[in-house]
């Protein structure tokens, strides 16, 4: 009678974890980390970070102000910033846990709450992640 090999394939898990400059971001992702990332499971954690669009202003905007290039590059340079530094959080967090996850970076642009909907939708992910902010359940 011969042995078969048994095909143990390991299930992928794609978790997102929303992730900005809050305290409670930070706390869901720690809590995702200790509490969904499983060793029976191939995890990619996809951090996602949602800047507001960026202001239209003619250029001279409604209070009388002129926006030059200078403050709309700073502007944007400030923006980049804090992606950079909400993820390297973010990533110094999840160094702490297993090495068992692969981690992948996304920065969206605009409202929050569709960008997040149509990040989770596109790349199928299998969970999401988000802190509360204080909001409650309806918010």
């Amino acid at each position: 009678m011969a042995m078969e090999a048994v095909n143990l394939k390991k299930k992928q898990c794609k978790i997102v974890v929303a992730v900005d400059e809050s305290a409670e971001s930070m706390y869901a992702l720690s809590w995702c980390l200790s509490n969904l990332i499983s060793q029976a499971t191939i995890n990619t954690l996809v951090l996602l970070y949602v800047k507001p669009p960026p202001p239209v202003h003619s250029s001279l905007d409604v209070a009388g102000y002129i926006f030059s290039g200078d403050m709309i590059r700073a502007l944007e340079a400030y923006g980049n910033d804090l992606v950079n530094s909400v993820m390297g959080r973010a990533e110094d967090i999840c160094g702490k846990f297993s090495s068992n996850i692969k981690v992948d970076r996304i920065v969206g642009s605009g409202d929050a709450r569709d960008v997040i909907c149509n990040i989770v939708d596109k790349i199928k992910a299998d969970t999401l992640v988000m802190g509360s902010h204080g909001y409650g359940f309806f918010k």
